[in-house]
């Protein structure tokens, strides 16, 4: 019988696991992961941005975790020699509209203690020669990483400190007996002492199988981008971000410099008919059928159909898609992008139609639930690892 067994290997649950080993260094801990390799789905999909926390509520999870996140995953390349680059980022206003709306996130990055200031078209273009803006946020400490070979060290530390993994390990059920969990996979039982479920996009499924109804059901949301050619990057020197619309739980199109070179576009956001449909065309009938019987997910159609309807649209409409993305910098032409890999994100939606908009971390006697940890996760890895090994009791 395990000490600790985690559910789920991409880097939320690598972090956690790290961690407890770092706290419980006699301890005998387990992850068990579906595919033939870590970090295949959220963590291996994402863009690698490190993000600072301007985005997110005052004292909340995610402000906390990710500005505190911002500095501990850096230190942690820095530590173990990985890919890592504090290139900055500008949040930038095309509409005169959005400048109320970009002030009120530039009072926000102060509220949440960041590196934040107002900057001038003028300036902006001194970094930025291509951005056509009205004026922005510069958001000196965001970078670019590579996140899959953080959680590759993760794991070195986790086998360093006595950790196992499991591979194509898939779990079907969970049974509980008076000081155990009995966790049936795809490869035998597994009997754990406790159990941390960060499933990501099933983190909803795990929490029922463990017996409990969980606050909100997860909703895969399908990200598409396109890369720039090789020849046209020169274009975009960081990361550029339009102001993000309030009235919709998503950041908009933006321009992202990935630590090998490239520059990635995107992403939309449209509903993804399978959990883990990266392309169009990828539907599970059970899943979909969950979707679409779950009152939340019409309410939220409801509030959001405008909004819906133009990711649809950029979805299908390469056209569309570079109308976005010259809104930032107008001398993108559909010519100059080629579409690449999209990822799947994991939101938790709640009954009445609102998206669950920080981290949910549900604690039950032996077992804990991480229901809720899309963007910025990757970035607040550390700190979510440190405080759900802080909640559980030697």
């Amino acid at each position: 019988m395990y000490d600790f067994v985690i559910i789920g290997g991409g880097i939320v649950g690598l972090s956690v696991g790290m961690n407890l080993g770092k706290r419980f260094p006699n301890a005998s801990i387990l992850i068990v992961e579906k595919e033939n390799k870590i970090a295949s789905h959220q963590t291996g999909h994402n863009s690698g941005v490190i993000h600072s926390g301007i985005y997110y509520k005052p004292n909340s999870f995610k402000a906390e975790f990710t500005r505190k996140g911002n500095e501990s995953i850096v230190e942690f390349c820095k530590a173990y020699d990985l890919p890592y680059e504090v290139c900055g980022k500008f949040i930038v206003a095309t509409k005169e509209s959005e400048l109320p709306l970009l002030q009120n996130l530039y009072q926000q990055g102060l509220e949440n203690n960041l590196d934040v200031e107002k900057a001038s078209a003028e300036e902006i273009k001194e970094q930025e020669p291509h951005v056509k803006c009205l004026e922005g946020i510069r958001v000196r400490k965001a970078g670019i990483t590579d996140y899959t070979k953080i959680c590759q060290k993760y794991m070195d530390l986790i086998q360093e400190q006595g950790g196992e993994l499991k591979l194509n390990t898939r779990v079907i059920g969970i049974k509980n007996t008076e000081k155990s969990k009995v966790l049936e996979t795809t490869q035998g039982t597994i009997e754990t002492k406790f159990m941390i479920n960060c499933s990501g996009l099933y983190s909803d499924f795990i929490t029922r199988l463990d017996g409990f109804k969980p606050p909100a059901q997860i909703i895969p949301f399908r990200g598409e981008y396109y890369k720039l050619k090789s020849e046209k990057n020169y274009l975009v020197n960081s990361l550029i971000y339009p102001v993000p619309n309030p009235e919709f739980p998503f950041l908009g199109v933006h321009f992202t410099r990935m630590i090998d070179g490239s520059v990635h576009a995107g992403p939309n956001a449209v509903l993804s008919l399978k959990r883990e449909g990266y392309k169009k065309t990828d539907f599970d009938l059970k899943e979909f059928f969950e979707i679409v019987t779950y009152k939340g997910f019409w309410k939220l159609i409801q509030k959001h159909t405008n909004e819906g309807m133009k990711e649809i649209i950029r979805s299908f409409s390469k056209i569309a898609f570079v109308k976005s993305l010259q809104q930032l910098i107008p001398e993108v032409t559909i010519n100059d992008v080629i579409s690449c890999q999209a990822g799947v994100r994991a939101q938790a939606l709640k009954d009445n139609g609102s998206l669950v908009d920080d981290f949910l971390i549900i604690q039950n006697k032996n077992s804990l639930h991480v229901c809720n940890a899309p963007s910025p996760a990757a970035t607040a890895s550390l700190e979510i690892g440190k405080y759900i090994v802080n909640q559980i009791s030697s």
